[in-house]
């Protein structure tokens, strides 16, 4: 499995406030959280950002609440990956829950930019920014969480056992 796009880059402790505000929960429809992803943080990215783009971070993205909307509300905007130096754990937990692929990779963080184009090889671990011709190694998927990202979530993994 591999993601591949350009990249929307944000800084520390992006929370989920900014991720998906709170004035929005009353939906669960993904296509409607979609429309207001990182609207609080970046008013352009639900306008540019294109199927199969990636989000990179710094440190502790996905902090402040437990709410399943913002990995919800990432995947459903159409990002096929989360780079970042870390993530808050309840937000790595629930992003694989919904089958969002998430890579911690500190390096990869620090050595891309805002609209470099990047491939992740899940299988490998292996981060290309393909626009300066660098490579990082992340952490690669096991492969039952591969399985959980292919079914599109756990509970759909599940249901296929």
């Amino acid at each position: 499995m591999k993601a591949n796009g350009t990249v929307f880059k944000y800084g520390d402790n992006v929370d989920t406030d900014v991720i998906i505000p709170a004035r929005y929960l009353n939906s669960s429809d993904p296509k409607e959280l979609a429309e207001h992803c990182m609207e609080d943080i970046d008013k352009e990215f639900v306008k540019q950002v294109k199927e199969g783009d990636l989000i990179v971070a710094d440190k502790n993205f996905g902090c402040g609440s437990s709410r399943e909307h913002a990995p919800i509300a990432i995947k459903a905007a159409g990002v096929s990956c989360v780079i970042a130096k870390t993530f808050a754990r309840i937000f790595y937990r629930n992003a694989i829950n919904i089958g969002l692929p998430i890579i911690e990779c500190p390096e990869a963080a620090e050595g891309i930019s805002a609209g470099d184009e990047v491939e992740v090889d899940f299988d490998s671990g292996i981060i290309t920014n393909k626009t300066k011709g660098t490579k990082f190694q992340g952490q690669a998927f096991p492969e039952f969480m591969q399985g959980i990202i292919r079914a599109e979530g756990l509970i759909n993994y599940i249901n296929q056992k």
